[in-house]
């Protein structure tokens, strides 16, 4: 064994380095061989191990050692039998031995620290194998070496031995009792069952020795503290604390799995008292963890729980802890001690915890009234001193009792909900302390820089503030008139403060305006919309406001709400201009999203609009700051749209000509496979800038001069349109520079997004509408063809294309759709499937807005299409996604084709140019109809087909009928079509439900039978009698009905409504499936 040994030694060494380029691999593979053979290697493991030569010192080098330990822990772990007896006593004689020589009288791996830790934990996989049947007696002997003496005197404690004992109780605790741990790794049963042994075999055994033999050892180390730092003895007060600190942890390691009586007693809480306030931070902090757990621990009885929390009597202690670390806080000023701060986090914890375990009793059903009584008074005893965490300026702190505050708020909540009289004046007291310290608590740290995005911190302050105002919802609960004079209070301070020169600092403005931003949300009983602001005549007052025009009421006359009053002073004071991006920009947001206000008081516009202008907003130097302020200035002109004068809307847009320049720049794509182009047009900066294009758009509707808005229009589109055209012609040269692709792109979405700026063109204008500059809009439209035209391989090109022409349409109405045939040629040259589904979208949306003035576009579009889609959905689909994508195209072509009849253009399908392919498109339809697979597409074309015998069904008109005018009768009736509905469309209706695929127990097919009647009742409305005599005479009666059945059936056409027929039919359908 001897030469294997070296063999394994030589190769760990030449796996250690992996320089040994030529050796590396096979001495790797030759040790992990040996490890995955654990069963068989053990032994030489072992002797790797503990072997020494004669003067004492192990034979064999750190790194091999610890290797060997690492093939006893898989030798060890994951069995659950017993060892046999000889590799039992082999193990046991071994590692005895071995800390007889290294710990008792040796330096207890002085030179390689880490082996201690690994062996305690080999030690523990040996002592959870072995310790319910083969060594009852471990810690027998393990207390043997921690004191060898005889006289049993407790200066005879071995310290290398004790420190050994301590981590050895930490590992096992956290095998067999630690549910982090336990929850990290693969849960079976052997491992569940031996655990369990293991406790209770100590619980049985040695619970009481090891109980007192860690209590005794952290005592002794205790006093030993106390003469070292009395005599300064600085090593031996360092052995003493170490000793100290592992003992307390190895305490609160196990009180949560043995009996209560033994780790709390009248000497252990002293002790844990006393070193809970110790001068190192160390074993202050394992003590709040020891006795966090001890409160934490479950007991049955609710008394016996009560008498737990009064004995260790850790509210005073906490109150006392808390007062002396926040004098030391105070007393240290701005030199930071996280140690120390670290401290009143966990004392912070501890008192959070013993909140939950009272407030546990208060509410626990089977507790008896006079437990749940002390209970609570012993809760309310902590509000003071959880107050004061609360306040803590470390959030880390403060938020460590929210638990604990968000439990006892919510108690206060249910109280307010079963009752209606007002809260007590201790409630009340502590819910005005509270709400003072939330309120501070939301106030950024001065030495904080909220401009920094990536900061964490920043970050965290933000939740923070979310957690807070969710304390301040609760509150506002209970009392919301408390909560609403609060902030109404501070926050007009602190502007009335600002306005009057008063040297604020910035967290404390920032906070004051976001009081007033958040306030909308807090007053819960303000009105909506202007009556927020102002307290204006009540809708219920018809005898007021029933003839008056809401535009022309005066809202100046009436007196400010609350909030309104805050909005006023905030915009008066000036604090725009206050030197600090966050105050300015929480201002911003704060105007942005209240616009309602200045609808009432319109005098506040022009302030707002020339802080968010100038310096203080758009022309702020920092970037991130403008591209919000993008979005905050969009959002405020779209809603104060109507107040604004037309040469203020002028002054505007010449103000911003500055910021409308579109800069590209190309970055470095993040993946190497990633599409230059696409990665190219990713820029947050230009995506801001596309609120300002529509801002533009907005401003100019304003002007309602038909000249001065074109002029101005113009002016400023013109720039673009050369910039497009100078990037196409560089494009169309063959340049490989991104640039004019991307500029090209960008300048069509920026003239796209001025469009959307205008209101859409309406349905039936009124007779004073000013229509756009449409001559302006034309020339626009008409440079993006271009543009098109060139650039049609690009998808981005035609993505902007399609947006860009989706508002102009909107926008100019009936004057530009002789533009879309060239569009639609352009767009469908090159496109992939989700381009066509997003085209068909965007004709639908056209028909909607512009209706018969669609007409011509479409009657030279639906050729085209039809053969694109017929040609897209024939081929055969490789994959889901082109499932996927060809039932999407169908979806998008059937709502195209229902929207086209809904909107009466469906001559487009029997003109002239379409008649031909008129049949195969009804036929085809009723195929989709037959289709059992695609339900989706069944009902689609099942609404298609009524609403086709709503329109072309009708009675065709004789030539020479004439109303009551003398104008010939209008009909949209169809010749020949009623024999279609009648020998087509009607047995079909009849033959889908009547296959046998066709399942009643799938809810989409439930929704297929109702499109069916519906579809029925619509041929017996639109044909009235002679298809009520036809269902009852002819159709029926072929298909083997009896006639009393038939007429029952045409007569339930014709009487029962929509709902009512649909669910005759399917009962009907359901009742001949099942005679069946």
């Amino acid at each position: 064994m001897e030469q294997q040994i070296e063999q394994v030694v030589q190769a760990i060494a030449i796996a250690s380095d992996p320089s040994q380029t030529a050796l590396y691999q096979q001495a790797l593979g030759y040790i992990q061989n040996i490890q995955q053979n654990a069963n068989e290697t053990w032994r030489l493991a072992l002797h790797i191990f503990v072997d020494s030569n004669g003067d004492g010192r192990r034979k064999y080098p750190t790194q091999a050692r610890f290797w060997a330990l690492r093939v006893l822990d898989d030798f060890l772990d994951g069995r659950f039998d017993p060892l046999d007896p000889e590799t039992f006593q082999t193990l046991q004689q071994a590692l005895m031995s071995y800390i007889q020589s290294e710990f008792v009288g040796g330096p207890a791996e002085a030179e390689a620290t880490f082996l201690r830790n690994k062996f305690s934990h080999t030690l523990t996989l040996f002592f959870l194998r072995t310790y319910v049947d083969q060594w009852p007696s471990f810690f027998t002997d393990l207390f043997t070496l921690i004191q060898p003496t005889a006289q049993g005197s407790t200066a005879g404690f071995n310290r290398h031995v004790s420190l050994l004992f301590f981590h050895l109780l930490l590992e096992i605790s956290g095998e067999v009792a630690d549910q982090m741990i336990k929850s990290a790794r693969t849960w079976t049963e052997e491992r569940h069952v031996r655990d369990a042994k293991v406790r209770d075999a100590v619980r049985e055994r040695d619970a009481a020795r090891i109980n007192e033999a860690v209590l005794t050892i952290v005592a002794d180390n205790t006093e030993r503290m106390n003469r070292c730092r009395e005599s300064g003895s600085s090593q031996e007060l360092a052995d003493a604390v170490e000793v100290v600190d592992w003992g307390v942890r190895t305490f609160g390691s196990y009180v949560g799995w043995i009996d209560i009586n033994l780790t709390v007693t009248p000497t252990t809480v002293p002790l844990l008292f006393k070193l809970l306030a110790d001068a190192s931070l160390p074993i202050r902090l394992a003590t709040s963890v020891s006795l966090l757990r001890i409160v934490s621990k479950g007991l049955k009885e609710p008394s016996d729980k009560l008498q737990l929390l009064k004995v260790l009597s850790l509210g005073e202690v906490l109150h006392a802890l808390e007062e002396k670390t926040r004098k030391e806080q105070v007393e240290r000023g701005d030199d930071t001690d996280e140690g120390e701060e670290s401290y009143r986090e966990a004392l912070g914890k501890l008192l959070n915890v013993l909140g939950l375990e009272l407030a546990k009793l208060v509410d626990e059903p089977s507790a008896p009234e006079d437990v749940k009584a002390e209970a609570r008074m012993y809760l309310q005893q902590l509000h003071p001193v959880m107050l004061k965490f609360l306040a803590d300026d470390y959030d880390d702190t403060a938020s460590t009792v929210f638990p604990l505050l968000q439990l006892i708020l919510s108690s206060y909540k249910k109280i307010r909900k079963v009752s209606t009289e007002p809260i007590d004046d201790q409630k009340r007291a502590f819910l005005t302390t509270l709400l003072q310290v939330i309120l501070q608590k939301m106030k950024w740290d001065e030495e904080a820089e909220p401009d920094d995005t990536d900061d964490d911190d920043n970050a965290e302050f933000d939740k923070m503030r979310k957690d807070l105002r969710t304390f301040m919802d609760s509150i506002l609960t209970v009392d919301q008139d408390l909560v609403t004079n609060a902030i109404r209070t501070l926050a007009l301070q602190t502007i009335s403060a600002y306005q009057s020169g008063t040297q604020l600092k910035w967290n404390d403005a920032e906070l004051g305006i976001y009081l007033v931003f958040i306030f909308g949300e807090i007053n819960k009983t303000g009105g909506k919309g202007r009556a927020a602001f102002c307290h204006a005549p009540i809708l219920s007052d018809k005898e007021k406001l029933a003839s008056v025009d809401k535009k022309k009421i005066d809202y100046s006359e009436f007196p400010l709400t609350s909030h309104g009053e805050m909005l006023s002073a905030l915009v008066q004071s000036g604090i725009a201009s206050y030197p600090n991006r966050a105050v300015s920009l929480q201002f911003f947001e704060t105007v942005a999203r209240y616009p309602d206000f200045f609808k009432v008081r319109k005098a506040c516009i022009l302030p707002a609009l020339e802080a968010m202008i100038d310096s203080r907003g758009l022309h702020n130097a920092n970037a991130n700051y403008r591209s919000r302020l993008f979005y905050l200035f969009h959002r405020f002109i779209k809603e104060c749209r109507n107040e604004i004068q037309p040469d203020i809307s002028v002054t505007i847009i010449n103000n911003m000509r500055d910021l409308l320049p579109i800069q590209v720049e190309i970055p470095e794509p993040e993946e190497p496979e990633a599409d230059l182009l696409t990665e190219a047009l990713k820029s947050s900066m230009f995506d801001s800038q596309l609120y300002l294009f529509e801002t533009i758009g907005i401003l100019a509707s304003v002007v309602r001069n038909p000249e001065q808005q074109g002029a101005l229009l113009l002016s400023t589109v013109k720039p673009f349109m050369e910039e497009l055209s100078a990037n196409l012609q560089q494009f169309t040269a063959g340049t490989q520079d991104l640039v004019p692709a991307v500029k090209v792109h960008h300048i069509i979405m920026a003239l796209g997004n001025i469009s959307k700026g205008f209101p859409d063109y309406p349905a039936s204008a009124p007779e004073n509408y000013m229509v756009p500059a449409v001559k302006v809009f034309s020339e626009v439209a008409q440079a993006i063809l271009v543009c098109l035209e060139a650039m049609n391989v690009l998808k981005p090109i035609r993505d902007a294309t399609r947006f860009a022409f989706s508002r102009i349409l909107a926008t100019a109405g009936p004057s530009v759709t002789h533009f879309i045939p060239t569009l639609m040629n352009n767009l469908l040259a090159h496109f992939e499937p989700s381009e066509l589904v997003d085209f068909m979208n965007f004709i639908g949306l056209l028909i909607h807005k512009l209706q018969k003035d669609m007409f011509d576009v479409l009657d030279k579009l639906i050729g085209p299409l039809n053969a694109h889609i017929t040609a897209l959905l024939s081929q055969a689909a490789s994959g889901t996604d082109e499932l996927r994508s060809q039932s999407e195209t169908k979806s998008a072509y059937l709502n195209l084709l229902i929207a086209v009849v809904s909107s009466g253009l469906q001559g487009i399908f029997t003109s002239e140019r379409n008649s031909a392919s008129f049949e195969p498109l009804l036929g085809s339809m009723l195929q989709l109809v037959e289709d059992l697979s695609d339900t989706r597409s069944q009902k689609a074309a099942l609404s298609f087909f009524n609403r086709c015998i709503s329109v072309w069904g009708q009675p065709v008109s004789p030539p020479n009928s004439a109303s009551i005018n003398g104008q010939q009768a209008e009909s949209t009736g169809l010749p020949g079509f009623d024999r279609f509905i009648y020998e087509r469309i009607v047995p079909t209706a009849f033959t889908v439900p009547s296959s046998p695929n066709f399942k009643l127990t799938d809810g989409q097919n439930i929704v297929v039978l109702g499109e069916i009647a519906n579809l029925l009742q619509a041929v017996v409305k639109v044909r009235g009698h002679e298809a009520q005599t036809y269902f009852a005479t002819a159709f029926l009666p072929s298909k083997g009905w009896p006639s009393d059945a038939a007429i029952d059936f045409s007569t339930k056409l014709q009487e029962l409504d929509a709902k009512g027929f649909r669910k005759y039919f399917t009962d009907l359908i359901r009742a001949s499936r099942a005679s069946s």
